[in-house]
């Protein structure tokens, strides 16, 4: 009878540890400061980044592209661009991005085709706001003819004018 019992509960136990433990978190972080360094080296704009980040946040995307160089999809970028993007300690993803040509593109991009949803100030700077149609993901533009700047995540506004207030060139 034990014997039953044994063959009986040592599947069990073995299902149930499979299928109630936690998975490991499988999030694939950055190291983003060689990144920035060789962006600020090459750039012809000023390269923003934040100047200090919360302990608990986490660099996913560092991504620094020269004019005429492959982006991700293959294509030459038809802009420098300069990308940053953390999860917040809500696992939210915020992102900074800065490019020097066809900002209307880059905007619609990066804010999702977002529609004008009034200004911010943040630091002394106006900044557009975006917001997409499904009204999930909110964003502040500064674009000028010789820089794009995007701040964008699934945030309230109050967030991002927070992180784009730690954002400073190097």
């Amino acid at each position: 009878m034990v014997r039953s019992l044994a063959v009986i509960l040592i599947p069990v136990v073995i299902i149930t540890y499979f299928f109630t433990r936690t998975p490991e978190s499988t999030v694939k972080t950055v190291d983003w400061t060689p990144v920035l360094a060789q962006a600020r080296q090459q750039a012809p704009f000023d390269v923003l980044a934040p100047r200090a980040v919360p302990e608990d946040w986490k660099a996913t995307r560092a991504s620094w592209v020269p004019q005429g160089r492959p982006t991700l999809n293959g294509d030459p970028s038809p802009r420098n661009l300069w990308q940053l993007g953390f999860l917040d300690s809500s696992d939210t993803y915020v992102e900074l991005a800065q490019g020097d040509r066809e900002g209307q593109d880059l905007v619609a991009d990066k804010t999702r085709k977002g529609l004008p949803d009034g200004e911010s100030t943040v630091q002394g700077q106006v900044w557009e706001r975006k917001i997409s149609e499904d009204e999930r993901t909110r964003s502040l533009v500064i674009a000028t003819p010789a820089l794009t700047t995007v701040v964008s995540g699934d945030l309230p506004y109050a967030e991002l004018e927070s992180f784009a207030a730690t954002l400073a060139a190097g």
